[in-house]
C-alpha cells in the first residue's frame, strides 16, 4: 500500500478531534483525521445536550472552557454561521445546607480564575428563574456568561473550517494499528491504507482505551451511560441551564435548559453509574427523571417529550480529562476521558493540543497539563462534575 505522510494523525472526529484538527491546521500543520463513522460527531458528540460552562470546580477545566466559551460565542460573528449559540447562563440551585455550603465554597476558586459568577439568595434567584419551586429554596449560584449551542451545527462548522484550513478527513475507515518503532509512533494502518506521522492523537472518546491498546499502551477510560430527552418547542420562558446537584434514589443530579429553538432538553446522572456501550434508550429513564423535573419546576408538566436517547460518557477514575503525551510511547498524544463534557471542552482542548504539537505552550498551559497528565495518580473526585 502507498504511504501518505502527515505532521499529525488524529483518531476520532468528535467533540475534541474535529476542533483539534481545525486548530492544528490553523497552525500550518498537515493534519489527517480518521474515523470509522460516516461523518463527524457520530459518537458521544451526537448525544451531547449542548451545555457550555466554565463554572467548574477544577482550575484546568475552568481555563479550557473559558476559551471554549469565547470560540462558541464569537463563531457567528467571525465566520457568519449560526451554531445555535445562546448565552443563557448556568444556575446551580440549593435546597439544603449541603448544596449551599458546597456552592459557596466553590465560588472562591471560580472567582479567582476570573469567572463572572455569584451567589443569589432565594428571592434574587427567583427573579432570574421565576418558575423554580420556591418551597425550601435557599438560593444558588448563577453564571450569566455560560450558555449553550447545537452540537450538530457546531461540529459541522468546525469540520468545514478545518477542511478550509487544509485538514483532511477520511470517514468510513477503521484504524487497525498504530505503528511504533524504536519506542516512538511512526504512523497508522487502517483497513484501507497506511499513513506516516510522528504524532498520533487519541481523540477516540468512549473508544479511547482500545485505540491506546493499538500502540501497546493503556489509558483508564471506561464509558458510562447517560440518557437524555427533548420536548416539543414552546415559547421562551427559561434562560439558564438549571442544575440540581441533590442526590436522589437512582440519580446523583439532573439538569435541563431551553434550547435556542424552544425545546427543553434534560438529562440525569444515574447513581450507581451504568457502565457499558449499549446506547439503546430505556423505559426507566422518564419515570426516574420526571418526578425530579416537576418537583423543581412544576410548569414543565404540560410539555410533551418528543424523543429520548442514550449516550456514553468516557469516564476516568477521578472524573477529569486525560490530556498529555503517553509515557510509554513517544509521539502518542492523549485527549481523552472528557467525562461527558467533551462538547464544552473540545475547542479549548483543541487549541491546547495544537500548541503542544506546534510549540508555544504558555505557563497557563503547563499548569493545565500538570493537572490532566496521564501520569497522575487519579486520586479523589472533582467537586462539581
Amino acid at each position: 500500500m502507498r504511504k501518505h505522510t502527515y505532521d499529525v494523525i488524529i483518531l476520532g472526529s468528535g467533540s475534541v478531534g474535529t476542533p483539534a484538527a481545525m486548530a492544528m491546521a490553523g497552525q500550518g500543520l498537515k493534519v489527517l483525521v480518521i474515523d470509522p463513522a460516516s461523518s463527524p460527531g457520530q459518537g458521544s458528540n451526537k448525544a451531547a445536550i449542548g451545555g457550555i460552562r466554565a463554572t467548574h470546580s477544577d482550575p484546568a477545566k475552568i481555563r479550557l472552557c473559558m476559551r471554549s466559551l469565547e470560540i462558541f460565542a464569537t463563531w457567528e460573528l467571525l465566520h457568519g454561521e449560526d451554531i445555535g449559540w445562546l448565552r443563557g447562563g448556568y444556575m446551580f440551585v440549593a435546597y439544603t445546607p449541603r448544596e449551599e455550603r458546597l456552592l459557596k465554597d466553590l465560588l472562591i476558586t471560580q472567582r479567582s480564575y476570573g469567572l463572572n459568577i455569584d451567589w443569589y439568595d432565594r428571592y434574587d434567584l427567583l427573579e432570574i428563574v421565576p418558575d423554580l419551586n420556591p418551597d425550601g429554596l435557599i438560593g444558588g449560584t448563577f453564571s450569566p456568561e455560560d450558555g449553550s449551542a447545537s452540537p450538530l451545527l457546531s461540529i459541522h462548522a468546525f469540520w468545514r473550517e478545518a477542511r478550509r484550513l487544509g485538514a483532511e478527513f477520511r470517514f468510513r475507515e477503521q484504524p487497525l494499528s498504530i505503528h511504533v518503532s524504536g519506542g516512538r509512533v511512526t504512523g497508522v494502518r487502517t483497513d484501507k491504507d497506511e499513513f506516516v506521522a510522528p504524532v498520533v492523537v487519541n481523540a477516540a472518546g468512549a473508544w479511547a482505551r482500545p485505540v491506546a491498546q493499538m500502540a501497546g499502551c493503556d489509558v483508564p477510560v471506561i464509558p458510562d451511560l447517560h440518557e437524555a430527552a427533548i420536548t416539543e418547542p414552546v415559547a421562551r420562558f427559561l434562560g439558564p441551564m438549571v442544575v440540581d446537584i441533590r442526590p436522589a434514589p437512582g440519580s446523583a443530579n439532573f439538569y435541563f435548559y431551553q434550547h435556542k429553538s424552544g425545546q427543553v432538553i434534560f438529562c440525569i446522572t444515574p447513581d450507581p453509574p451504568i457502565w457499558g456501550s449499549d446506547r439503546s434508550e430505556t423505559s426507566t429513564f422518564l419515570p426516574l427523571v420526571a418526578p425530579r423535573l416537576l418537583d423543581l419546576m412544576p410548569r414543565l408538566a404540560p410539555l410533551r417529550v418528543r424523543r429520548t436517547w442514550r449516550g456514553m460518557y468516557p469516564m476516568t477514575p477521578d472524573g477529569s480529562p486525560i490530556v498529555g503525551w503517553a509515557p510509554e510511547v513517544e509521539g502518542l498524544l492523549y485527549a481523552v476521558g472528557m467525562c461527558g463534557q467533551g462538547f464544552m471542552l473540545g475547542p479549548g482542548v483543541g487549541e491546547l493540543l495544537a500548541r503542544m504539537v506546534a510549540g508555544g505552550l504558555t505557563p497557563a498551559d503547563e499548569a493545565v497539563l500538570r493537572a490532566l497528565t496521564p501520569e497522575r495518580t487519579f486520586a479523589g473526585q472533582e467537586a462539581l462534575k
